[in-house]
């Protein structure tokens, strides 16, 4: 997680009974694991008096730095979104260093195009699904998501 931060910072008052989440993402961030990932990575603990509520300030690897509610957001809530901004970073690095422009644009009349393998299939209440058929198992997908069907 700390890999696609430059810096953390943790701001709570101990004597609220809010700071769950503060404590818990600051234990996960002291973990050696953690640490080994990055650790050029700058934590900065802030203990406060007032009754601001707890908060989470990460600074990411490209300078964007984003807030989070630590009153109303669990550690595990902060720590999957963190992972899933920085792969997008790295998907998007992995392109800039392609020379690919970013973000990729589709074509709204290939996004509609139905390719070899698929099979339409609708259900008893209308709806359409693209079947992309492989070898001992089949994928749906339509407007009520992804469901994998084994065959």
């Amino acid at each position: 997680m700390l890999k696609f931060l430059s810096k953390v910072r943790i701001e709570f008052n101990a004597l609220d009974p809010r700071t769950a989440a503060c404590m818990e993402f600051l234990a996960q961030c002291n973990a050696r694991k953690a640490k080994e990932s990055n650790p050029a990575c700058q934590l900065q603990v802030q203990r406060r008096t007032d009754d601001h509520p707890p908060e989470i300030k990460v600074t990411f690897v490209n300078g964007v730095e984003q807030v989070f509610d630590a009153a109303s957001t669990s550690a595990q809530s902060i720590r999957e979104m963190i992972l899933e901004k920085g792969q997008y970073l790295e998907t998007e690095q992995m392109f800039r260093d392609n020379n690919e422009t970013w973000p990729v644009m589709i074509p709204e009349e290939e996004i509609n195009q139905s390719f070899p393998g698929t099979k339409l299939v609708y259900t008893d209440d209308g709806i359409c699904y693209d079947m992309v058929i492989t070898v001992g198992c089949a994928w749906i997908s339509g407007l009520r998501g992804h469901r994998k069907c084994h065959m």
